[in-house]
């Protein structure tokens, strides 16, 4: 039998572990730039063309490469970084595994120009798929520019899997922030299709991150340093009241390497513990300084996810840090020792039907009484000091003028007191746009078909969050806001289906701030929020005016609106994969049935959620899966109080 085991041709061996190095273009930023931070640049410019797929240029001023290196540079396992063993258990540069240029090579056309800064000319070398085409000497500025072009274009089964321009150039941006921010002593600048993106002076930390997130940040920031002998944390944590609804604003770097840890990422958020609206994420970005012998770093591809020694510690350290940093910057909630508990306004009482006649002559409660004289009082009255007596110093019986003014007061509490009942106002995806009269709630305004639970039986509310409505079977349990969830994602999805969902105009435009990368993430699904009735114009860089929103959603903060469902679409998108429209009619279902969780509804507006409910194509389970109801049957009922 012939031999059957050969060696693979080097181009084929640098496409297959392309596929590891090269993932999107967003990954050929991320080696370039991080081989410029290695050359001590000071000064990074990256040129981006069509989100990457038809260029990637870093230009830097770094160290540059002679003839030999440059083209040692191209091989497989070459780098200046690793020498012995013990070398991979201190490493401190970004990259070192010697296999970024030569992978990227090798699914692309390359253009390296190179020149250090004691020679008179530089290196021109040209790469095609692996193959060398040119090595010459050209006239170029110090440091090293690497144009990659026509990414995967030997490889269309990669191409075809990229995703759109939107999605490319998102993931771009997530990589030169993370360089950015780890960088704040180097100057880095943006172009995008011959537009400039950013432009980021050298400078300190706080003014890095201001300059890419945007000024929002720039009264929000509290500073953060925890040094020990095991570990140093250093760097800014965001105010609890700067809080988003988005996960994008989290950053975590060890030895100046951006890396993704949820278990550290626990961590800030339990020293955040009780400081924090239901479903926000803190901001914060935190250096951590280590022995790099305690961590593994070389445990994935693309180096974002590390081991510690004693990952225990680390929490803890980082734990304290933040916690610290909160109580310094008096961000934990403290009592206010400066108010006047005295003077704290009275709120008007419910008066019972029992209760005195307010308008009878001789009743008088003393502190609207003794106003009202007081006020009533001539100037001589008020002013005068005689000596005490019980009857001089007795609150004074009302003029005429301000008995008259006490009755007309007590006659406008009288029209505004109301039976003691729960008032909440339905829910805006289930009222109806006629007012409601004054003689009876909002919700009764309901459309109101006969309950699918059975003539006569009523819903029962449970702690706000559930409920209960019996049946010839037994007992009904429904989930108060996954019902929701599903009847409003069935609207929407019928919404994007007809492209014609209607909108509720704003009485004025409100602009809304968004970071680059959240901004991409609106520029991707603009035309299906258009067809659910959103509608907004650009407004400056980064920037919308919200003109329009849809008529069922809430009109509240219409930022923390949009922030909410680009962070419901990054989890759908990361989740499983679905088509845009679903994930659009998913993360807005979800955003606005939790937006009124906790809310009191009166009987008529539980029967009509449950009508609707059962009306829905999977009444069930919400679009993602989870149990919208549970029934309990009689025989279940009657097995809890048998006699065991």
């Amino acid at each position: 039998m012939a031999d059957v085991i050969q060696l693979l041709p080097e181009y084929l061996a640098n496409q297959i572990a392309a596929g590891e190095v090269v993932q999107r273009p967003a990954s050929v930023v991320k080696e370039l730039l991080e081989n410029a931070v290695d050359a001590k640049a000071t000064q990074v410019r990256l040129i981006i063309k069509e989100a990457g797929k038809q260029l990637v240029q870093v230009v830097d001023n770094g160290a540059g490469m002679s003839p030999t290196d440059a083209r040692m540079s191209l091989e497989r396992h070459a780098t200046s970084k690793i020498r012995s063993t013990e070398d991979l258990f201190k490493i401190r540069t970004l990259g070192f595994r010697g296999e970024a240029l030569a992978s990227i090579a090798a699914v692309s056309q390359l253009e390296l120009r190179t020149k250090q800064r004691d020679y008179d000319t530089g290196t021109l070398l040209l790469v095609d798929g692996s193959q060398v085409t040119s090595q010459q000497p050209v006239a170029c500025p110090d440091g090293t520019s690497i144009s990659v072009k026509n990414l995967f274009y030997n490889v269309p089964a990669r191409r075809n899997f990229l995703k759109s321009n939107a999605v490319e150039m998102r993931h771009i941006l997530d990589e030169f922030q993370h360089v950015a921010l780890a960088n704040p002593q180097i100057a880095f600048s943006l172009h995008q299709n011959e537009l400039e993106v950013f432009n980021l002076p050298a400078g300190k930390l706080s003014q890095r991150i201001v300059a890419l997130l945007g000024n929002g940040y720039k009264e929000q920031l509290a500073q953060c340093e925890e040094v020990t002998p095991f570990i140093s944390v250093k760097g800014y944590i965001g105010k609890p009241e700067s809080a988003k609804k988005s996960r994008g604003d989290q950053f975590f770097f060890v030895n100046n390497r951006f890396i993704r840890s949820a278990y550290l990422n626990h961590a800030v958020l339990a020293a955040y513990e009780g400081l924090l609206p239901r479903d926000t994420h803190p901001f914060y970005v935190l250096f951590l300084e280590l022995d790099p012998k305690t961590i593994d770093i070389n445990v994935h591809p693309t180096k974002t996810e590390i081991k510690f020694e004693d990952e225990k510690t680390v929490y803890a350290i980082v734990r304290a840090a933040v916690k610290q940093s909160l109580g310094i910057h008096n961000m934990a909630p403290s009592l206010d020792f400066e108010g006047d508990v005295n003077f704290a306004p009275i709120q008007p009482l419910r008066i019972s039907d029992t209760a005195k006649n307010s308008f009878d002559t001789n009743f008088r409660p003393d502190a609207l009484a003794s106003a009202a004289a007081r006020a009533a009082a001539t100037p001589r009255e008020a002013s005068s000091k005689e000596k005490f007596t019980p009857e001089r110093n007795a609150p004074p019986r009302p003029t005429e003028e301000a008995k008259r003014g006490l009755e007309d007061f007590y006659r406008s509490l009288g029209q505004t007191v109301v039976p003691d009942v729960p008032a909440t106002t339905p829910p805006s995806s289930f009222a109806s746009a006629t007012p409601p009269t004054p003689t009876e709630p909002a919700a009764a305004e309901l459309p109101l078909r006969e309950s699918s639970s059975g003539p006569g039986s009523r819903a029962i509310q449970i702690n706000q969050q559930y409920l209960m409505v019996p049946v010839k079977s037994g007992v009904m349990l429904i989930d108060q806001a996954a019902a929701r969830e599903r009847i409003l994602y069935e609207q929407y999805t019928q919404a994007l289906e007809r492209e014609s969902g209607l909108s509720q105009t704003l009485l004025f435009p409100r602009t809304v701030t968004f970071s680059p990368q959240d901004f991409s993430v609106l520029r991707e699904v603009t035309d299906s929020l258009y067809a659910l009735g959103f509608r907004f114009t650009e407004f400056g860089p980064n920037t919308i005016a919200v003109e329009g929103i849809p008529a069922d959603v809430p009109a509240r903060d219409e930022k923390e609106l949009f922030e909410g469902l680009i962070e419901q679409f990054r989890m759908n998108a990361s989740s499983v994969r679905l088509d845009r429209r679903e994930q659009i009619a998913r993360a807005l279902a979800r955003r606005v049935a939790n937006s009124s969780t906790g809310s009191r509804l009166a009987e008529v507006e539980m029967n009509t959620l449950v009508d609707k409910l059962f009306a829905c194509s999977v009444p069930s389970y919400t679009p993602d899966g989870r149990r919208t109801l549970v029934l309990l049957e009689l025989s279940q009922l009657q097995e809890f109080f048998r006699k065991g």
